[in-house]
């Protein structure tokens, strides 16, 4: 009786001692502290440092540009890099929106004009007054019929197109128009580029009255996002690289004008 007492105690003790043993060996001295810092799945602190992505923010006349979606924000960016310094080399834009907005900007305030239409002349004609080829000339780059509609005398050896005060007057006159007709910015802008009718048109196929989402050619599609383009350069320069170079050429304007 007394052996199998002893036989006993001995496996009882084998066995704590094993417990003990593998304790040690895995480390396992302290469970409750195991249990403690587990973390689940639905745990908060996976994601607790990892920052939100951030999302540029453009606008033109006060509507934000939907960069959130791929297309339009895919099309912005080729509009900014294609407008960058590393691809234009030359800061001459800067140079004459310097002089010449300061003549534009207090016409748009005064017809109602948003003023990021200042930009309307960087896109279309450079901020030079020549004639395209289907015979659009001035700033505003004005065909004869649309600038005699709107109050331009152009033959008989006058061409007010080529006048930055008149012009813009008259370039007022017709976003008004374009606006009211349209009820939206972006689309009196498409609109100026490509004809109010053809844009009409182009709305009542697509049943479509966003500028963003309409399938539009190529020339008017791009036309937005190109004077996002010049607002954010003109804006920001060196943010793309004209920082240097307009400074610069700025100075020595400045000097020359001087002496």
């Amino acid at each position: 009786m007394i052996k199998k007492e002893m036989t006993k105690k001995h496996l009882i003790t084998c066995s704590v001692m094993l417990v003990v043993i593998f304790i040690s060996v895995f480390g396992l001295s302290n469970a409750t502290e195991v249990k403690k810092v587990k973390i689940t799945r639905t745990s908060p602190l996976i994601f607790k440092d990892v920052p939100e992505a951030e999302v540029p923010f453009f606008s033109f006349a006060d509507e934000a540009i939907p960069v959130n979606d791929a297309r339009v924000d895919r099309k912005m960016s080729y509009s900014l890099w294609i407008h960058s310094y590393k691809k234009v080399h030359s800061n001459i834009l800067h140079i004459k929106a310097e002089k010449l907005f300061p003549v534009i900007e207090p016409i748009l305030e005064y017809y109602g004009i948003p003023e990021d239409f200042k930009y309307v002349p960087l896109v279309e004609s450079g901020l030079r007054e020549g004639t395209s080829p289907k015979g659009a000339r001035g700033l505003w780059q004005f065909m004869p019929g649309t600038a005699r509609h709107y109050g331009l005398k152009v033959g008989r050896g006058k061409d007010e197109r080529l006048n930055v005060r008149k012009s813009t007057v008259a370039a007022c006159k017709y976003l008004r128009a374009l606006y009211d007709e349209f009820d939206s910015w972006t689309l009196a802008a498409a609109a100026y580029n490509n004809g109010s009718v053809k844009i009409g048109r182009a709305m009542n196929k697509q049943n479509e009255d966003n500028y963003f989402r309409m399938r539009l050619n190529r020339e008017t599609g791009m036309y937005v996002y190109k004077l996002v383009a010049m607002k954010e350069i003109i804006e920001n320069p060196g943010k793309y690289g004209y920082n240097e170079y307009f400074s610069s050429t700025l100075e020595r304007q400045q000097l020359a004008a001087f002496n």
